[in-house]
Order: C-alpha cells, then structure tokens, then sequence
C-alpha cells in the first residue's frame, strides 16, 4: 500500500524565485542608496593633458613684446615754412652735428626782415638827429646866456651910475627907473632862457630815451628775423643716423611739420606693449628680463606713455647694464615683465580648461587613474606658466588641464 509524502517546502523553484527576489531587491537598494548617478563621459586619455599639482615659488610676471629702438630719438620739426630748394642728404645716412640737410625758401620771411632792418635804421637815424638837436640847443643856450650876461653885465653898470646920481638928484626919476626896468628886464629874460633850455632838454632826453627803446626793440626783432632766415638752412642738430626725411625738391612745408628724425645709436632701449588690464601696476623702476643670444639682460621702467590704443599702452625700459652686442634698431623680442615679488603658494599649470570654467572647477584625476571627477576649486594670481591654487587642489594631485570643449556638462569622465 503506498504513502503520501508530505510537500518539501524548500523546493528548487522556490529557492530560485527567493534567491531572485533577493538579487533584485538588494540591486535595487544598492541603486537607490549607493550607486554613483552623476552622469559620465567616455574619454580617451591619450588626447587629454593631465598635470600634476605641485607645491612651490609662484613668480608673478607676464611676457610681453619688446622692440629695440634707440636710446634717444631726436625729431626734426620744421623752425619755419617755405618751399624745398635742395636737399642734401637722404635719409639710413649717418650725420654730424651741423651738417646742412635741406634748405627751404620764403620770400614772405625775406621781406619781414628787411622791413624790420629798414625800421631799424629809420630809428637809428631819428636817434642821431634828436641827439644833434640836444647838442646844437646846448651851443645856443651857452652864445645866448653870454650875450644876455654881457647885456646884464651893461645894464648893472648903468643901473648903479644912475643910483648914485639919482640919490645926489643929478638925474631925474625917469633915467633912474630906465636903467632898473633894463636891468631887471635882462636879468629875467636870462632866468627864463634857463627854464626853457632845462625843459627843451628834459623833452628831448625822453624822446632820446624812447627811441632807444625802441631802437633795442626793433634790434631784436631784426635778430630774430634774422636767427628765422637762418632756420630756412636745415641743420642736424646732433650726430647720429638720419633714420628719415619725409620731404622732397619742391614740397611746400608748414611750420611744425615733422620732417624726419635721427636716432642717438649710442644706445638702445625696449619700447614694450602692455596689455590695459595691467596699467594700475606698472610704474617707473618695474624690473624685467630678456634672453637674448643665451644670456640675460635686465631691464627696467623708465617711462610710461598713458594713452591707451586698441586696449594696449607702452613703456620704455632701459637695459641695467647696457644693451646687447650686435642688437639692431627693429629687432622685437620676448620680455618676462616682474610684477610681483615670488613666493610660496601651490601650483596648477596653465591649460585650455580655463576658457570653460574661469578657473571655478576642474577634473581631478582619481587615485586608481580610470576616471576625473569634478571638483569645485578657488584661483588667485596668474603667470603664463602656472595658476596659484587657492582652495580645492593639494600638491601631488593630477587634474586634466587640456580643453574641456567636447565634455559638456557631464561630472566624471572615464578612461
């Protein structure tokens, strides 16, 4: 007689659906609560640049562009106007100091001068007569004080006969009062020809005066016209290289109107562009380098020109030591323009990342190597090697510094 077996409760199909079961549920708790949902990327890491954090002396300076050009540059500004009649000497020729490089014409100039010259003899003339007329009114003054003295002289004579005669009345009161009256008459006739003379004379020293001032005065302009002719002889007024002459036979030039220039080659200097964003720290005395046949030669600051053009301003610098052998006016070269004194601080190199993220994050490379991550971090200075790295890196580790253009915004990326 056969038995009924009881039902096994573990059987195969039940364990398979728990054991399942148990896989699903623990998958999906693992989703929910451990698995990394930031999104990924697919990268290759050959095409990538990964660098290296490190620790050490930041130096804060930026590398501009440099043009040598003479140490002083004298501008040949046209004294006066006229026409070219000659030019003697073309400019790329070296020059001394005197040397004759154009000569201009202007009638206009010519007659000026000699209307100032005719003034100035028509006073000198004037001058002259005035003193002849001072010195003839002193010879009359002197014969007509004698004749009136020699009249006075007559006139007391008689005057003091008749006194004595008319106290003793042997005369009558009518030839007394005669000779008084002539006498006294004489006497201030003689007072008032002096007074007159020392007018006559007080009016004709001013005028003498005058007319010497003036005569000085005319005196000058006739210099001057006379120094402005000779400015219609263009001279060099220092030896060095006539590097231009703007100017040819027959050109009408104004006055200030630059005509060329000669370069000092006694030295050089750097005429260096600067971009704007760095003119509240440049001034005089700022301290450069430049490398040029492999050695280095300081620099600095001697003058900044404040005008700003297409977003760029320019300074002069000076070389420390003087300037290199075989170094011609024209060259350009690379400058490492010092901003700021070095100093410790941790590093990040400069890479294309910066254009997509100002510098606000970056992918950091993981330990294992096989994903960037990113990661928010804080830049301060810049120099064209390296970013000095505020918050968020620390020495040692990797960060892709390459372009970030074809990432989107995806947070890791994978290798």
């Amino acid at each position: 007689m056969d038995k009924i077996k009881p039902k096994k409760f573990w059987t195969t199909q039940r364990i398979g659906i728990i054991a399942g079961s148990t896989l699903l549920v623990a998958f999906l708790i693992y989703q929910f609560f451990f698995a990394d949902k930031r999104s990924k990327l697919n990268v290759e890491q050959d095409k990538l640049t990964v660098s290296t954090v490190k620790q050490g002396k930041f130096d804060e300076f930026i590398v501009v562009t440099g043009v040598v050009q003479p140490l002083k540059t004298i501008q040949l500004d046209a004294i006066v106007g006229g026409y070219v009649t000659e030019k003697l000497i073309e400019g790329g020729n070296m020059v001394k100091q005197g040397d004759v490089l154009l000569r201009l014409e202007n009638q206009n100039l010519k007659l000026s001068f000699l209307q100032s010259e005719t003034e100035a003899s028509r006073l000198v003339n004037d001058l002259q007569n005035t003193r002849q007329s001072l010195r003839i009114a002193r010879f009359t003054l002197q014969k007509t004080l004698s004749e009136l003295d020699y009249q006075i002289d007559q006139a007391k004579d008689a005057h003091e006969r008749n006194t004595k005669l008319y106290k003793d009345k042997v005369i009558p009161d009518a030839d007394f009062l005669k000779t008084k009256r002539e006498f006294e008459r004489l006497s201030k006739q003689r007072e008032i020809e002096i007074e007159s003379q020392k007018y006559q004379e007080e009016n004709s020293r001013m005028q003498i005066s005058q007319l010497e001032g003036t005569l000085a005065s005319t005196q000058k302009n006739v210099n001057l016209w006379r120094q402005t002719l000779d400015n219609l002889v263009v001279k060099a007024p220092v030896s060095g290289l006539l590097s231009s002459m703007n100017v040819e036979v027959g050109s009408n030039i104004n006055q200030g109107q630059n005509i060329g220039q000669i370069d000092d080659l006694n030295g050089f200097k750097m005429r260096v562009s600067v971009d704007e964003h760095y003119i509240s720290r440049i001034f005089a005395g700022l301290q450069g380098s430049m490398e040029f046949n492999g050695k280095d030669y300081g620099l600095k600051i001697i003058k900044i020109y404040p005008e700003v053009l297409s977003g760029r301003f320019e300074v002069d610098m000076q070389f420390d030591k003087g300037a290199p052998e075989l170094i011609k006016r024209g060259q350009s070269a690379p400058i490492r323009l010092q901003l700021g004194q070095p100093s410790q601080a941790t590093l990040l190199p400069v890479g294309g990342f910066f254009s997509e993220t100002g510098g606000n994050w970056v992918y950091v490379v993981g330990e294992d190597g096989k994903r960037a991550s990113k990661r928010n971090i804080t830049l301060g200075r810049k120099n064209p090697e390296y970013f000095e790295v505020l918050e968020g890196l620390k020495a040692g580790e990797k960060v892709i510094t390459s372009s970030y253009e074809n990432f989107g915004d995806n947070e890791v990326l994978e290798f």
